[in-house]
């Protein structure tokens, strides 16, 4: 099978070169040639235009900036698809639009082409090492056909849903990132303005019962299975414990926005009347406001578990 490869920046040119030493044969492009030097070196063949990789190959993958990139490589008059071969498949490893994976999908199926999205985590350290995570979208049987490619790249490459599916958990997973480190800047500028040193702050809390397990990992406990009987710990104690941790935020002159919009959540579903039910019920204020009911069984959420 001969791999194509565009895009030759932080993270492709690490996942490129990694499939060249599981043996295949690579064509490479990027906008910058001197890019792909170690590639070269390699044994790897430069090709012009992203058109000219299609043809050459029989699967090729991209790892570009964002949407537009993708488009432009995908679309144009010497892009991807004038060039590829029926039969043949596209998988973009790239952090994109759910909107454009789709119109995109559709764009090359007419044509008798497979778009797989399957945006990868790890970062760059992730990249050189393979230890990454791939979550593919589209079709099953071409993503297992050509899942040996895939695991040269990553030690976690999975099909986990229809076209656009690998997108929509990139976005989910890397919001909740960023929205969990804005948190935490909040709650540890308290700490350290209360008189902490960061370090002994950092060491203690990451003993505790959130700093012991993985974040996602504690969305099994009660938000997956809908489960908010018999409370593990109450939204009457914890509503105290934010209460508590945003009056002495006032009291330091340290701003909480997102801890003050946490309480204010929680009192609202005190108002509901769910003072005794788990501390986490006041997550389903979010699933009325998005229209959606999540309740997955516990036997599916282990087996989950189970796989690590």
């Amino acid at each position: 099978m001969k791999v194509g490869f565009i895009g030759l920046g932080t993270m492709g040119a690490s996942m490129a070169l990694n499939v060249r030493s599981a043996g295949y044969e690579l064509v490479v492009n990027d906008l910058r040639r001197e890019a792909a030097a170690p590639h070269l070196k390699a044994g790897a063949v430069w090709a012009d235009s992203a058109r000219k990789v299609a043809e050459a190959s029989d699967v090729v993958f991209t790892s570009l900036p964002g949407p537009r990139e993708v488009e432009a490589v995908a679309l144009a008059e010497d892009g991807l698809l004038a060039g590829m071969r029926r039969g043949t498949a596209w998988f973009d490893l790239s952090t994109n639009s759910p909107t454009l994976v789709r119109r995109l999908h559709e764009r090359f199926a007419a044509k008798g082409l497979a778009m797989l999205d399957s945006p990868v985590s790890g970062g760059p350290a992730g990249a050189r090492t393979r230890k990454l995570a791939l979550w593919v979208g589209g079709d099953r049987a071409v993503f297992d056909l050509h899942k040996p490619v895939l695991d040269a790249i990553g030690d976690q490459a999975a099909y986990i849903g229809p076209i656009s599916a690998g997108t929509v958990a990139k976005l989910v997973h890397n919001c909740a990132g960023y929205a969990i480190q804005a948190a935490l800047a909040e709650v540890f500028t308290m700490g350290v303005k209360a008189g902490m040193e960061p370090l002994a702050l950092w060491s203690a809390v990451r003993q505790g019962a959130v700093g012991r397990k993985r974040a996602f990992d504690r969305l099994a406990e009660q938000f997956l299975p809908a489960k908010f009987e018999p409370a593990a710990f109450s939204l009457r104690l914890a509503h105290k414990d934010v209460t508590l941790a945003t009056e002495l935020a006032r009291e330091l002159g340290v701003p909480m926005r997102i801890a003050n919009l946490t309480h204010s959540e929680m009192t609202e579903a005190l108002n509901r009347g769910w003072a005794e039910r788990d501390s986490r019920v006041f997550m389903l204020l979010q699933e009325e406001r998005a229209g959606v009911t999540i309740k997955v069984p516990p036997a599916a959420i282990q087996e989950v578990l189970d796989r690590g």
